[in-house]
């Protein structure tokens, strides 16, 4: 077992809920979506109270600075106690766009589309055939 001293970066990352699992949490470190400073960080590093980690998931760069250690899978309530979320506010908004964006599917329980509208869609997507060839 290890002590509360020695906790490794990847299962602190599991614990404080960053990642979904331990296995996601290493393999995230071991691609290099973890640093901090400017050095990338193996799974097995220790954890230290005060150090800041840059995490990418996602596309997004998240900023994390550890308050206490754990190594104990937490609550979501408990999680600010031991880690605190630093992320700049360009990355925030850069979730927020990505969960505004239009995706292009239609609207939930509106049915096929209509005549007309598949007409239109053709239109739209087969637009490029009206172009004049070389």
């Amino acid at each position: 077992m290890t002590d509360s001293n020695n906790i490794r970066i990847d299962k602190f990352l599991w614990a404080v809920r960053i990642f979904k699992t331990r296995s996601q949490a290493t393999d995230a470190c071991r691609k290099g979506a973890v640093e901090t400073g400017d050095q990338k960080v193996k799974p097995a590093r220790p954890v230290h109270a005060g150090e800041i980690f840059r995490i990418r998931k996602n596309q997004i760069y998240y900023q994390i600075r550890v308050i206490r250690l754990t190594g104990k899978r937490l609550p979501a309530k408990s999680v600010p106690d031991f880690a605190e979320d630093i992320t700049p506010a360009e990355e925030l908004e850069k979730l927020k766009l990505r969960h505004t964006m239009y995706t292009g599917s239609r609207l939930r329980f509106s049915g096929r589309p209509t005549k007309k509208e598949r007409r239109m869609l053709d239109r739209f997507f087969d637009n490029d055939e009206n172009l004049p060839t070389e």
